[in-house]
């Protein structure tokens, strides 16, 4: 079996994604497991993508307009919301955030970019997340392609079971004009979060 670096997400930890506000549940994993996204291929298994910090939330809607002559400054300010949530405890993910991590998946150090500068996309990834689900674990911790200085953080959720749910910590999610100017947790009214710590590698 392939060995992976892994990472252990602290429990309690809060999540972020970005969404569209028409969307029913943006924490479904159901809408991933048929489209695909980065880490699981269409038709696969459950998925839900997630950012580490509001700032890479942000540069998803960044990345959404790229090409376009609109920015974030020109948005209605419920053009999106952000949800927080939080996950199971005991979550083990393989890691793709170092140059050990990215190795062990067969991955460049350069990653989100291959040697030649280009986005490695979700055919590259695909196979590998469904690697990672197949081992037993929880999701890929890993870096953000809306960042080609490979700062920003993501987290790819493969739940476990059908009762393993992501849960939303706010009754309601934040319109974008509350959060558009956001550079930390707490300009959303959250205490600092831990990042995700090294784990024993998987056999």
């Amino acid at each position: 079996m392939t060995s992976y670096a892994l990472v252990r997400l602290p429990d309690d930890r809060v999540w972020l994604r970005a969404a569209d506000p028409a969307w029913d549940d943006p924490l479904d994993p159901s809408h991933a497991r048929d489209r695909g996204g980065r880490w699981n291929p269409p038709g696969s298994f459950p998925a839900v993508y997630l950012n580490g910090d509001v700032a890479t939330a942000r540069m998803q809607i960044e990345r959404m307009l790229a090409g376009s002559p609109v920015t974030v400054d020109d948005l209605d300010d419920e053009a999106y919301v952000l949800v927080a949530a939080t996950l199971p405890d005991a979550q083990t993910c393989a890691d793709a955030t170092t140059a050990a991590g990215l190795r062990s998946l067969g991955l460049p150090d350069s990653y989100p970019r291959d040697s030649d500068g280009a986005e490695i996309d979700h055919p590259v990834c695909q196979p590998i997340g469904r690697q990672v689900h197949d081992a037993g674990l929880d999701g890929v911790w890993c870096r953000s392609a809306c960042t080609a200085d490979a700062y920003g953080r993501e987290l790819a959720w493969f739940p476990s079971h059908r009762r393993a749910t992501a849960r939303p910590v706010w009754s309601e999610p934040l319109p974008f004009g509350a959060w558009r100017y956001a550079e930390g947790w707490e300009d959303l009214g959250l205490r600092d979060q831990p990042g995700p710590v090294p784990a024993a590698p998987s056999r």
